[in-house]
């Protein structure tokens, strides 16, 4: 069954569910009916239909290990204390020792996350326009100071708290540290680059999504794990962000005064090579580029073989390092993103985390 299109109600969702799901205690007529007067779904339609909206992600790359993914349903969970307690099992289970599993926890409507990720670094401005830390987090950042959070003293990379909001009320919860599991940056032949004092935490937690079942969208939080590109191709490069290029040439002792020298390709490779260096040296799971490209196409070939059609943004799923020499590079997709979906605030639909 190819799925459904977005619009579609909570009795598509079921018959979808049927189609594809066997065995279930009650027939497809007498759910649809039960479905007239309560749209909660089951534990297992709720199982399904977050894999479900993973495999429909269209700007995931990462969707070759949908059927994986590990759902916690916390519906039942109301108090914000009770929630961040949720969270910080989420960040246990899905770290895993550094084998990073998929895990999904979806959460009642009644608390707002408003961190976009579970780990996020602050960011502070200075005097004079800059930046310490993260500018992407200003906002967040300033938040959290006004609620009492201030760190002693900032650094580039300080863990902001968690930020829920229940019932109008902001309930502030600094991450402890045993949550948080970070990898300093190193390389494995230049020893310059260590001496910048990089680093980054070690588990992509979506915290600002939601899971849309026909008529129910549901909040959650989603992770996967890294592919090195986020953090050494945009994280770490982007001028937006934390623009380390410049600082990555001085330690390589590249010559920056032309754009011919190419001084920016050489420093972004030898970044992302100490990426997945120091994420491997620490033995938490990361995923290169390349492979990530081949595992999605074997998704693809898994998909047609089930009858599905792939569908996907184009500009999400090849890499920002040497997108040419990925095999997605020559492909055409629909865009059009099938239910369930996920949907994030800014984005229209796709995938909650690149896994």
């Amino acid at each position: 069954m190819s799925g459904q299109n977005r619009g579609t109600t909570v009795q598509d969702f079921l018959k979808h569910f049927y189609a594809e799901e066997s065995g279930q205690a009650v027939t497809l007529a007498e759910r649809l009916i039960q479905a007239q007067s309560d749209l909660t779904l089951t534990c297992a339609e709720l199982d399904f239909a977050a894999k479900v909206a993973w495999r429909n992600s269209t700007r995931c790359i990462g969707r070759l290990f949908w059927p994986a993914l590990q759902v916690r349903d916390l519906r039942h969970v109301t108090q914000p204390d009770e929630v961040f307690q949720q969270l910080i099992t989420h960040l246990q289970e899905a770290f895993c020792g550094g084998q990073i599993q998929s895990v999904i926890s979806i959460l009642s409507d009644e608390v707002r996350i408003l961190n976009s990720q579970l780990i996020r670094y602050a960011g502070y401005e200075q005097p004079g326009g800059q930046v310490l830390g993260d500018p992407e987090n200003l906002r967040l950042t300033r938040l959290a100071q006004r609620l009492g959070w201030e760190p002693s003293p900032p650094t580039a990379f300080d863990v902001l708290p968690l930020i829920l909001q229940a019932g109008g009320t902001l309930h502030l919860y600094p991450l402890p540290p045993a949550a948080v599991q970070e990898v300093t940056i190193t390389h494995p032949t230049s020893p310059q680059i260590a001496g910048l004092g990089l680093k980054w935490h070690a588990l992509p937690a979506i915290s600002d999504a939601l899971l849309h079942v026909g008529e129910t969208a549901l909040p959650c939080v989603f992770n996967g794990w890294y592919m090195q590109t986020e953090i050494a191709a945009r994280d770490l490069s982007d001028e937006g962000r934390y623009n380390v290029l410049p600082l990555v040439a001085q330690a390589l002792a590249l010559d920056t005064r032309y754009e011919r020298t190419l001084w920016r390709d050489r420093a972004l490779l030898e970044l992302n090579v100490a990426v997945l260096h120091s994420f491997r040296e620490t033995g938490i799971k990361i995923v290169d580029h390349h492979t990530a490209a081949a595992q999605f196409v074997r998704f693809q070939e898994r998909e047609e073989q089930a009858g599905r059609e792939v569908r996907g943004r184009w500009s999400w799923l090849i890499s920002p390092m040497s997108p040419a020499a990925s095999p997605v590079w020559g492909q055409r997709f629909k865009t059009q993103e099938l239910s369930p979906h996920f949907s994030r605030p800014g984005l229209s639909g796709g995938c909650p985390g690149r896994v």
